[in-house]
This record gives structure tokens, sequence and C-alpha cells, in this order.
């Protein structure tokens, strides 16, 4: 049975938490465009955008990923970013949509090193590559569902995303027999309803507090520097990496190697997570009762 996050009650004070975030975020940009040298009337400017994001309801991190504000908490679902732990555990990730030329090189240091991890799959990429999606599973690891299409799920219906997300779960379990109920939002776009249609079809939603940025190709260093020094790191870290990346799998060696040597012990999401009794922080961040 999936968990339920906690309500809030006392509305005030979380009026006083935002508050509190904004103004820090605020002084921190002011902070920053100063040491830029930019105009007051930029500095100004900014901030207002600032404030208008936090009214919206998310902030933004200077490693582009989007966070919802203490404003959302009390009437939004929200997804996983993170979780609470005293344990130096963290979760490593792949999404699966698009080819699997390095597939085989990504499971060789997996399993060089003994790490298991999770690998979120769109229903084509298990189309087209049946063989790895039961050797990802043979070998340990959780397999998630990354939706059908990879489409934005906040711009469909209700039937539509549940369409997305079961057309690949009854792929996979005919496939495997695996059950899955990680469910990552393509792109991470989701709102109320992709969170509240994932739980409906008995999914978690995941999102991630760590961007490898593998994605962009900036190269080998950039992917271990990205995550070994990402300001977000730390205990019940879900680190997001892809599959078919130009420098992914020659980065991963020597990323876990790192993240291993800093104390850190690998598992994968199922074991991460907490399955109920928990609520969520004004980060993502899952905190069991």
């Amino acid at each position: 049975m999936l968990g339920k996050s906690s309500k809030r009650e006392n509305d005030v004070n979380a009026d006083a938490e935002t508050s509190g975030v904004l103004i820090q975020y605020i002084r921190e940009l002011s902070e920053y465009l100063h040491e830029k040298k930019l105009s007051k009337k930029a500095v100004t400017l900014m901030a207002a955008v600032l404030m208008l994001a936090g009214l919206l309801g998310v902030k933004f991190n200077a490693d582009e990923t989007l966070l919802p504000t203490g404003a959302a908490v009390s009437n939004r679902k929200l997804p996983i970013y993170c979780v609470q732990t005293d344990e130096p555990k963290i979760a490593l990730t792949f999404d699966a949509a698009w080819g699997n030329e390095d597939t085989r090189q990504i499971m060789e240091v997996l399993k060089k090193h003994d790490v298991k991890v999770t690998f979120f799959m769109t229903g084509g990429w298990v189309s087209s590559y049946p063989d790895d999606v039961k050797y990802i599973l043979s070998e340990g690891h959780d397999l998630g569902n990354h939706s059908e299409n990879h489409k934005n799920m906040s711009q469909l219906s209700d039937s539509e995303r549940e369409k997305e997300l079961m057309s690949v779960h009854n792929k996979v379990k005919e496939l495997t027999g695996y059950e899955m109920f990680l469910f990552r939002p393509p792109y991470g776009d989701y709102n109320n309803e992709v969170v509240k249609n994932a739980e409906k079809c008995g999914y978690y939603t995941i999102q991630w507090d760590v961007d490898s940025l593998d994605w962009k190709d900036y190269g080998v260093d950039s992917i271990i520097k990205t995550v070994t020094q990402h300001k977000h790191l730390g205990n019940g870290s879900i680190i997001l990496c892809h599959n078919g990346a130009k420098y992914t799998a020659e980065a991963l060696d020597t990323l876990i190697t790192t993240l291993k040597d800093a104390g850190y012990t690998f598992v994968p999401l199922s074991e991460l997570i907490v399955r109920e009794n928990y609520h969520m922080d004004n980060e993502g961040r899952q905190i069991a009762d």
C-alpha cells in the first residue's frame, strides 16, 4: 500500500517557512548578481522573478533542477526527490529511452563494484531490447517505469497517463514476471494529477536531487565532478544518469569509486525509499513517520 503525504497542521507556519526560504534565496541571488557586477536594476528584476517563482510553488537551483517550495507542500502531491536517512546510502538511477550501445559496459562496471541500481525504461526501449531487460533484472537491479512514449505526462489526460504507465508495466510483467512500482516521469515533468495517476496504478513517483548532466555530453570529467561535488549530494540522494549518453559508461567506474571512497553505499531505489507511513518536506525529501 502506498504511503500518504501528511498535511501540514498549521498553514501559518508553512507560510512563514516559505517566506524564510524566499528571503534567503533573494539574498543569495543578490550577492551573486553583485559579484557579476550587474546593475541594481538587474538585481531588482531578478529578485522579483525569484519571488514570483516562489509564489508559483517552485524554486530554481544552480544545477537547473526544480524543487517545490514550502508553499506547495500543503496542496501538492510531491514525487520523491531524495530520502531522509542517517545512513550514507544513495541510489544510482539510469533512464533508458533511446539506444543500448553502452548498456553492457554499464552492467559490467556495476557488476565489478557489486552495485545495484534502478533502470527506468520506456515501452519502446523494452520492446527493442527485451534481452537487456531480462539481463538487468537477472543481475539484481530494479526495473522502473519511464512511460510508454516518453511524453510530457502533465499534458495528458488521466486515461492517457494511465495507459502510458500500464502499457510498459504489462510489457515488463509479461516479459519477466516482475511487477514494477517505481515511476519516473519523462523530462521530470509532473503535476498533482501525474502523481495521483501513478499512485492509482501502484507506483511511487521518483525524481532526483543530483543530476549528472550526462545528457549534455560535457565529458567524463564533467560527469564525475558534477555528481561528486554536487551541493545536494548526501545521505539518501537519488542520482540521475542515462544509458545511451556519450560519456556515462566511461565515467561510471571512477564515479562509483569516488563515491565509495567518500563513504557512500549504493542501494537500489526499492531499498532506499519508504514504502508507507511517510511524509514529504518542502524539498521533496521523503521522511519516515
